[in-house]
């Protein structure tokens, strides 16, 4: 690995798409352990997803509105990028943000989280929880939003999740400090980059889009309230 001196610190990962990680880390984990567990804590999973729902929703607005490394179109890779990156012909600036398999891993678990909350918001186990659209849909469309909710879903995230997680430990050996990365924001790289704008009126912005999406599943955790 290069000398330290040699490096240059840039700003890649803005104030927040560090929060939205590690909070979505958060909300994965409770998810897992309240789904698991069932029974009277099921209150607590339901409110994990809506958490979850709220923050995929900022997410997907980030991807359009936040820090240039934080955009969809920054991690937009075709076929033909992978397998040159698979094949170690890398252009520059591939490994300042989300490389073309980290993209891949992103796009799965943003993809897969979604059909996850969509499948819980329409699940319903006939004993405690019913999801807050279950009455906007068939009955044959519940029972095969829950079972894949309770039988299918879960375990695709957990193997995903258990990539995620090899990955970072095979990077992390090869003195890839992503997780650090992560938590201050600031890549060491080889050759300067273009950062990702993180003042206070992007924080500001991603305050308020936050607020808007809050709202937005407010509204949607009404509903079932409002059917009955």
């Amino acid at each position: 690995m290069p000398a330290m001196h040699n490096l240059i610190r840039v700003r890649v990962w803005d104030l927040p798409t560090r929060i939205f990680h590690w909070a979505l880390a958060v909300c994965f984990a409770g998810l897992l352990v309240t789904g698991t567990v069932g029974g009277e804590v099921m209150t607590f999973h339901l409110r994990f997803g809506y958490a979850t729902l709220t923050l995929l929703m900022f997410r997907l607005v980030w991807g359009i509105l936040g820090g240039r490394w934080s955009r969809f179109s920054s991690f937009l890779y075709g076929p033909r990028a992978v397998l040159r990156y698979l094949k170690s012909q890398r252009s520059a600036g591939v490994e300042v943000g989300h490389s073309p398999m980290a993209a891949l891993s992103v796009w799965a678990m943003l993809v897969f989280l979604t059909i996850q909350v969509a499948s819980g918001l329409l699940s319903d186990d006939e004993i405690s929880f019913a999801g807050p659209l279950t009455h906007l849909v068939s009955n044959a469309t519940v029972s095969l939003a829950t079972a894949y909710h309770a039988d299918v879903g879960k375990w695709i995230l957990l193997a995903l999740v258990l990539v995620h997680l090899a990955a970072i430990v095979h990077y992390t050996r090869r003195k890839h400090r992503l997780v650090i990365a992560m938590i201050h924001g600031d890549k060491q790289l080889l050759a300067t980059a273009l950062p990702s704008r993180d003042d206070a009126a992007s924080r500001l912005l991603a305050l308020l889009i936050f607020a808007l999406c809050s709202a937005a599943t407010y509204w949607i955790a009404s509903l079932q309230a409002a059917a009955f």
